[in-house]
């Protein structure tokens, strides 16, 4: 059975616009399509997702690869924070592709059921671990309520330090940037893929 996609979504990269032509890239470019469609690479949707989208503008795709590497991969965060982060911003922003992408590889490195869950549903953080309640109550209140009170804040800067928060902040920012682009192009789950967040 085959998914009835919206009239202006194309079938290959399931989205606003066609899935991008490496012939038409330039060298930079197609190194970034290479790293998207590398099996073993570190891109979880491919072309079909944000880095398909982002390479109609190579010259962007180009500049922000770097800063996404970077927050993900070399800002010193552990794999289960790292993907918290991706979680909380991708239920405070209401993003099902996002949050399917991250729900599995969130469980791949390691963070609890618990913590999924809570993240998901919106849940009380008081049993907690202090790290984790500590980035979830900061991803609901800038993201959610677009304000960070000075108690959230301090609680986060006692927990991580100037550098890190600055880090983590910046990788919810790239996360909720990259699911304004989602809905702004309607990038479709996979194909017979159900929504995994409930709807608030």
């Amino acid at each position: 059975m085959t998914d009835k996609l919206p009239s202006d979504v194309y079938p290959d990269s399931r989205c606003r616009l066609p899935l991008p032509k490496r012939e038409e890239l330039d060298d930079a470019g197609r190194k970034i399509y290479d790293h998207h469609v590398d099996p073993n690479g570190q891109s979880l949707a491919g072309l079909t997702g944000p880095g398909g989208i982002r390479l109609h503008s190579p010259r962007l795709s180009a500049l922000q690869s770097p800063a996404s590497r970077y927050l993900r991969w070399e800002a010193g965060l552990s794999g289960p924070i790292r993907e918290l982060v991706i979680l909380v911003t991708a239920r405070e922003m209401g993003s099902q592709f996002e949050w399917f992408q991250h729900e599995a590889e969130a469980r791949k490195e390691g963070l609890s059921e618990v913590i999924i869950d809570t993240v998901k549903h919106g849940k009380p953080l008081d049993r907690l671990p202090e790290t984790e309640a500590a980035i979830i109550a900061l991803g609901r209140e800038m993201i959610g309520k677009k304000k960070v009170s000075p108690e959230t804040f301090a609680r986060a800067l006692k927990v991580f330090g100037r550098r890190t928060l600055v880090d983590i902040v910046a990788l919810m920012g790239n996360y909720a940037a990259t699911a304004l682009l989602l809905v702004a192009f309607d990038a479709q789950l996979p194909e017979g893929q159900e929504p995994l967040l409930p709807v608030r």
